[in-house]
């Protein structure tokens, strides 16, 4: 019999979490993200599977933290909020460029600076541009419920491991605080150090007589080796793009215009297909899943089928100029947001859809 609990999207992070067989969690409260560490050390994981949950000193030191514990082949993560993720930045670097994978959370408020502990979408750039200093980039999951917070948990841990790369769950302050029924995966294992040795032969697990030692580091004092490093990087990210683009069309087949959105703005946005439908307006949505690798293809087809494209984020306008270059010119691309940590209505996005795309 399946196992459904009412939860938090929070709460679902931290339940899949322990379901997923992770090793270690290591974050600092910070709204509107605090119920993860809360739910954790309520939930006591050490007592059902030996999972690690400290609360760190500081986000720097809880990145730092992941560094090590994914340095020894262990299924780690963190979590935070807009600002923490900041601070996160340099660790996070470290940890691309050491190609070691973990799971990290942004339940984003707005911003810039400590703004307010109210939902945005303002973080995309610091997201699936880098965020931090140099040539890397994350895998970035945009889950539009709380069963895809909890889905995406197990499945960031997949694709981190596969690809030896973090991956970021890009969330908001809506998602994370909203309830709804979860449907709870079964308990996966934590791997044994003999599994871990097996599976990971590039962590630190130490030298014995029948295997040396590995050396985890992102530093390459010789330019040469550096550039080869980083070109390998770059072959990696492509191949993520060839084969881990995940998107959702909604009613697109018949659709004269196209809303494109991600998390909670493509919520709203269903709602808005469908009032606009009932108004006799052939209107369709596509909400990437992954915002790195982004669809770019799927919505360059889409550009060729309909007459006008708006994307609405929570932003003043990030997701737009990507999804501009890869409409190519096909078609007129436009924005809607709100910012400040106010959410846009299905009406104002319908309203807007009028007035830059259909009367424009």
């Amino acid at each position: 019999m399946k196992e459904l609990r009412l939860m938090k999207g929070n709460e679902a992070v931290a339940e899949a979490a322990i379901r997923a067989g992770a090793d270690g969690y290591f974050g600092y409260p910070i709204t509107p993200q605090t119920e993860v560490i809360e739910y954790l050390f309520a939930e006591k994981p050490y007592e059902r599977t030996g999972m690690v949950v400290l609360q760190a000193e500081s986000e720097v030191a809880a990145i730092n933290m992941v560094y090590g514990g994914a340095s020894c082949g262990k299924k780690v993560m963190t979590s935070s909020s807009s600002p923490g993720i900041s601070l996160k930045q340099e660790g996070i670097s470290y940890i691309a460029g050491a190609e070691l994978p973990c799971l990290i959370v942004n339940v984003v408020r707005s911003g810039p600076g400590l703004g307010t502990i109210q939902p945005a979408q303002s973080d995309y750039f610091q997201s699936t541009k880098g965020g931090g200093h140099g040539d890397y980039r994350l895998i970035v999951l945009a889950p539009a419920s709380v069963q895809e917070m909890f889905d995406f948990v197990d499945l960031g841990f997949e694709l981190a491991f596969k690809y030896l790369n973090p991956v970021l769950i890009l969330s908001d302050g809506v998602i994370g605080q909203m309830m709804e029924k979860v449907e709870l995966s079964e308990q996966k294992p934590r791997l044994s150090d003999e599994e871990i040795i097996k599976r990971c032969p590039w962590a630190t697990t130490g030298k014995t007589p029948n295997r040396e030692r590995n050396i985890i580091t992102s530093l390459n004092l010789i330019p040469e080796i550096q550039e080869k490093h980083v070109e390998k990087l770059h072959q990696k990210y492509l191949k993520i793009q060839n084969n881990e683009v995940r998107f959702e069309k909604i009613q697109c087949d018949d659709a004269e215009y196209l809303l494109v959105a991600y998390g909670a703005s493509a919520r709203i946005c269903q709602k808005t297909v469908d009032n606009a439908r009932d108004k006799g307006i052939k209107l369709g949505l596509l909400r990437p899943i992954t915002l790195f690798p982004f669809p770019s293809t799927a919505i360059n087809e889409m550009s060729k089928q309909v007459k006008g494209i708006l994307t609405v984020e929570m932003s003043l306008g990030q997701m737009v100029e990507d999804v501009r270059l890869a409409v190519n010119g096909n078609v007129k691309v436009e924005h809607f947001g709100r910012v400040g940590g106010m959410i846009p209505s299905p009406d104002e996005v319908l309203l807007a859809l009028k007035q830059q795309i259909i009367g424009g």
